[in-house]
């Protein structure tokens, strides 16, 4: 009996992926919930399991081909070998993922009920007199949210004049001279993702960013002391990312437009702190979020950042752990970054800017004494935030990793 292998959910407002990597081949013998195929999305990757245990009798997407949910990748001839490996339980559980189809079909015709544009796309639409129905969206059901409305509005006008010289081609008319020594590779869907939302932060936001230097010491002395016993009880080294997300919580709480976003003429203060942590996966740069961070002790901060990075590594996000954020932290001084601008994670209006560290002569009562030195950097949306507002932040944030006391006693 033939099985098919379809597109699962990929998550609201996802409706595509690209077929990134087939672990098996055509006639392989496979066993039920064996990954078979890696989907790539613009935010996550997707391992897509054998509904059934056997063969795979027809591959119908290459790698690179484009998907959509509901599509059928291939299918799966139930028995032979496979089945004999499977489990009972393995075998009794096979027709879930076939009967798990249905609601994906059904989904269109709930959303058919919904409104066709959220209130706050309507509202941006009038406001900037946006013809609705020229917009294509790309929501849940392809409902118009605010991204579709700012995508109509970045998009540029069409020229009243012929240029006075044609733009450059996409792609060279010819060969290029160098091809036998070059690799075109095409870009995955997250690096597209990633790249359009940098272009997004510069072109809608008013970018400024602000400096300031961290010693160290206090922190490093403070790890070294207790490091072994914090390992022991929590299972979990102690490390610099849960001292700045707890100093920039604090920080946040003192400057709260740094914690907002503007949403047309309104300003949304949020009084929670969902803090995104940029880390480095497989396929590029994700920012996975650690939810009421506020709440969280440093052992469990720890746990939360490295259990995110460890899936980041493999391959294992998924689409709600990158979802929200309030304010973000990238760390480049693990790669030995001494200074950069981070960019702003729309609709964020903050990102700090972790460096290495560094060992630098600086001037303490009059002395010169070396020093383990970061720099920090802080960059904002200067439509809400003033620079005053943005100074006292890192401010905030060098007292409270130079005196790591104030965490502990919340002062």
């Amino acid at each position: 009996m033939a099985v098919e292998l379809k597109v699962p959910p990929l998550g609201e407002s996802i409706t595509e992926a690209v077929v990134g990597k087939w672990n098996k081949k055509q006639g392989d013998t496979v066993a039920a919930d064996e990954p078979l195929v890696v989907l790539e999305t613009d935010k996550v990757t997707i391992d897509v399991p054998s509904p059934a245990a056997g063969s795979i009798a027809s591959i119908a997407f290459k790698e690179g081909d484009k998907v959509r949910v509901g599509e059928v990748l291939g299918t799966i001839e139930a028995g032979g070998a496979g089945a004999a490996a499977a489990s009972p339980a393995q075998a009794a559980a096979t027709p879930a993922p076939a009967q798990a189809a249905a609601p994906v079909q059904a989904a269109p015709a709930a959303a058919a009920g919904d409104a066709r544009i959220t209130p706050t796309a309507r509202k941006m639409a009038e406001e900037n007199q946006v013809d609705v129905g020229q917009l294509k969206g790309s929501g849940t059901g392809g409902r118009i949210v605010k991204e579709d409305v700012l995508g109509q509005l970045n998009r540029p006008a069409a020229p009243t004049q012929a240029p006075s010289a044609p733009p450059p081609p996409a792609a060279p008319s010819g060969p290029r001279p160098n091809a036998a020594r070059e690799e075109r590779v095409r870009m995955t869907p997250l690096r597209k993702r990633v790249a359009e939302r940098l272009l997004q932060a510069q072109s809608n936001a008013a970018l400024l960013t602000t400096f300031n230097e961290v010693d160290m010491g206090e922190v490093m002395a403070l790890r070294k002391k207790y490091n072994e016993k914090f390992q022991a009880k929590h299972g979990v080294k102690l490390g610099f990312m849960s001292f700045f997300i707890r100093a920039s919580v604090e920080a946040l709480k003192a400057f709260p437009q740094i914690n907002a976003e503007i949403d047309g003429e309104d300003v949304i203060f949020k009084h929670y702190y969902d803090i995104g942590v940029a880390v480095s996966g497989s396929r590029g740069l994700v920012v996975p979020v650690v939810r009421d961070a506020n709440k969280l002790s440093l052992a469990e901060l720890e746990k939360t950042v490295g259990d995110y990075g460890g899936r980041a590594r493999n391959d294992k996000l998924t689409l709600t752990d990158l979802q929200g954020g309030t304010f973000t932290i990238t760390n480049g001084g693990i790669f030995g970054s001494m200074l950069s601008t981070p960019i702003l994670n729309p609709p964020q209006t903050g990102i700090l800017g972790m460096h290495n560290i560094v060992d630098r002569p600086v001037a303490r009562d009059g002395q010169v004494v070396i020093r383990p030195i970061m720099y920090i950097a802080l960059t904002y949306d200067h439509r809400l935030v003033d620079g005053r507002e943005a100074v006292q932040f890192l401010v905030r944030v060098k007292e409270c990793i130079e005196d790591p006391e104030r965490l502990l006693l919340d002062i």
